[in-house]
Formats: C-alpha cells, sequence, structure tokens
C-alpha cells in the first residue's frame, strides 16, 4: 500500500506500482483531504493513519510505503496498529517537528487566490501560479488537483484546511503516542542526498520508534525521491520487499 504526500494523489504512485504488481498486490490511496478521498473537520496525521487503518486486514499486513506527509501517516499507522503492517518504507521524513512549512504555505495561498471562476483552460492557471511556483515540475505536480466539472474548475484538495492547519503535517504527534511501543518489524529510509528532511540529527528519533531501520540515501535525488529517480528507488524498494531491513546506513 501506498502513501502519497502533501497535494498528492494515490495515482502518483502508478509507475513504481506498475514494476511491483508481477508480485505484489498494489494498493493506492488518496490521503484525507486528498484526491477523491473524503475531507476531514480537522487535520489530525493520528487520526488520518486510523482511517487508513481501517482499508487493512490484520490476516493479511501489508508492507507500507509513504512519502513525506503520507510517510508520517505511514509511520503512525505502524506505531498504532503494528499487526497490519509487516514492514514499512518512509521515503523523505523523519517522525519529527520540522521547523517551518512556508514553501508550503506558500503553495497552498497561491492556489487558493486562483480565480476559479473566471478560469478557462490549465494553460492559464499555470501561467498564474508561474510567480509562486516557477519550478515547471512542482507546478505541474500542483496543478494535477485542479479538476473540471462541467464549466466549472475546483480544486480536489481541502486547501482551506491544509492552509488553516499546516503544523499538523510539518509536525509530529508525539502526544498521541504515550504509551506506544516501538515498531518491530523492518523499516527501510530511503532519502534524497539533496534533501533535509533525512539527517543524522533525526536518527534518534528514527531508532527509537523504529529499531530495526536501515537507511538509504539517492544521489541526484531531493524531496521527491520517486520522481525524481524512479529507477533507483524501484530498485532500492524492490529489495527491500524481498529481503527486508536491517540497521545500517547505504548510498544508491
Amino acid at each position: 500500500m501506498f502513501c502519497h504526500g502533501l497535494f498528492g494523489q494515490g495515482k502518483n504512485w502508478t509507475s513504481i506500482a506498475k514494476k511491483l504488481t508481477d508480485q505484489h498486490r498494489v494498493t493506492l490511496v488518496d490521503m484525507p483531504n486528498h484526491g477523491r478521498s473524503p475531507w476531514t473537520e480537522h487535520l489530525d496525521l493520528a487520526e488520518h493513519a486510523d482511517l487508513v487503518a481501517e482499508l487493512l486486514d490484520p490476516s493479511d499486513p501489508v508492507a507500507l510505503v509513504g512519502h513525506s506527509m503520507g510517510g508520517k501517516i505511514a509511520m503512525l499507522l505502524a506505531l498504532r496498529h503494528p499487526e497490519l503492517v509487516e514492514r514499512l518504507a518512509v521515503v523523505d521524513v523523519a517522525p519529527v517537528d520540522y521547523a517551518s512549512g512556508s514553501e508550503f504555505a506558500g503553495y497552498i495561498a497561491a492556489m487558493r487566490a486562483l480565480d476559479l471562476d473566471s478560469l478557462k483552460t490549465r494553460g492559464e492557471a499555470s501561467e498564474a501560479l508561474t510567480e509562486a511556483v516557477p519550478h515547471p515540475t512542482v507546478r505541474g505536480f500542483l496543478l494535477q488537483n485542479l479538476r473540471r466539472d462541467g464549466d466549472a474548475w475546483r480544486w480536489q484538495p481541502n486547501l482551506e484546511l491544509l492552509g488553516d492547519e499546516l503544523d499538523a503535517v510539518t509536525g509530529w504527534p508525539a502526544d498521541e503516542l504515550t504509551g506506544v511501543a516501538p515498531y518491530a518489524g523492518p523499516v527501510l529510509w530511503i532519502g534524497g542526498e539533496e534533501s533535509p528532511y533525512v539527517s543524522d540529527a533525526y536518527a534518534p528519533a528514527m531508532d527509537a520508534l523504529f529499531p530495526r531501520n536501515r537507511r538509504v540515501t539517492v544521489k541526484r535525488a531531493a524531496h521527491w525521491v520517486h520522481s525524481e529517480q524512479p529507477e533507483v528507488f524501484g530498485e532500492v524498494l524492490q529489495r527491500f520487499l524481498e529481503a527486508g531491513a536491517t540497521k545500517g546506513s547505504a548510498r544508491a
């Protein structure tokens, strides 16, 4: 099962998932407040993990893969419902509070400011977002969330909630884990060499909650590791699914 990050959708994992279908049954999930999943009243990652857990069967535990926000949801699911998770792969995020989400806040503000009533084409939307989101790949990623129903445009994510409660995404709900034991299954961290989200400074937090972890750093990749280096990412993930994790770190 794959859990996408902020502004993502389950289908973002399609190309990676297709390479696994000869040996695995794969599920791509839209996280709460994203894609076609329902919106919630509050942004609570622990509650979101519980919602995703309802899709799983303890008689058939899964290999769970999560990126960024989806990585935090996946970690919380494994900690709160360990019987549902056979192994865990976390992509470019750690179980910590990050000091700032200003980049993401800027994206949300720009998306919310777009005048959907007067919008005629997706190209116009891209042009309107160019100043706030100059990188074309990131802008294209965000625009995947823009949908047209008849003559009306709408954003699929709950942008109002994401903007108002963004701290819940950049934070880590340690208070929700009081009395929860570390996750005992194998864990693989896949980080981007050019990303700050998985660093040696966060290793104590990672080790405390996930003692059977191994870290792999992918060269020439930043935060969206699976999009920037899909071949390397797919190979690393496939090996983990076949062999599990042992303590240590590597570069790929």
